[in-house]
């Protein structure tokens, strides 16, 4: 096994100790430990990438693993964050906010789906569809958003601070669902040709 597979793998390890943090109340500031968790596993994205590229390192393998692990890793966090929904009012409190959450989470989550299943079908007509831009700036919003709330609702009882990273985490995490909906549909637009149908 190579090095970049080896990191992604790192990253999907990562995910139950993150978990574990998350919950474990009697650790302090276990909020703020997770997303010290979170921001090392998605930093892994970036760095095996990298070197895959850089190194001619691509392999089957990780095509496979790079995707699961991200996907993972995200939705695990989000779902963790509606769990614990103190994770989400700490500027704004009232119910609008897990509603508002409940709603961004439900379309990220329904868009990696429906992406997901659009490449399998294009993977078996002997398509192989690469991630856009947009999409890779929605990620990066994702990242800011999970992490920041985490660290709000958690940033070793300062206030202020915890105030104004959950506020960035709430901003953020629209402003991903926005990306996550142009970029989805953008992607699937653009390769629309996959739909065609075949002769046989």
């Amino acid at each position: 096994m190579n090095l970049p597979n080896k990191i992604t793998l790192s990253r999907i390890f990562l995910i139950p100790v993150f978990a574990v943090i998350f919950f474990l109340d009697v650790i302090p500031y276990n909020y703020f430990i997770s997303a010290i968790v979170f921001i090392v596993a998605a930093c892994t994205d970036f760095v095996d990438g990298h070197i895959a590229r850089s190194r001619g390192l691509v392999t089957n393998l990780g095509k496979f693993l790079d995707p699961i692990a991200d996907k993972v890793l995200v939705s695990t966090a989000l779902i963790f964050l509606l769990v614990r929904q103190q994770t989400l009012t700490v500027l704004w409190d009232g119910a609008w906010v897990a509603v508002y959450a409940g709603i961004c989470v439900a379309i990220i989550l329904a868009r990696e789906l429906i992406v997901s299943g659009f490449r399998m079908v294009a993977a078996s007509t002997g398509l192989v569809l690469a991630a856009d831009k947009v999409g890779k700036v929605k990620t990066t919003f994702q990242d800011i958003s999970i992490a920041t709330l985490l660290a709000g609702a958690d940033f070793f009882g300062i206030a202020l601070a915890s105030r104004i990273f959950n506020g960035i985490g709430i901003v953020a995490l629209g402003i991903a669902t926005v990306l996550t909906i142009w970029s989805g549909l953008g992607y699937i637009i653009k390769n629309r040709a996959v739909f065609k149908e075949t002769k046989q």
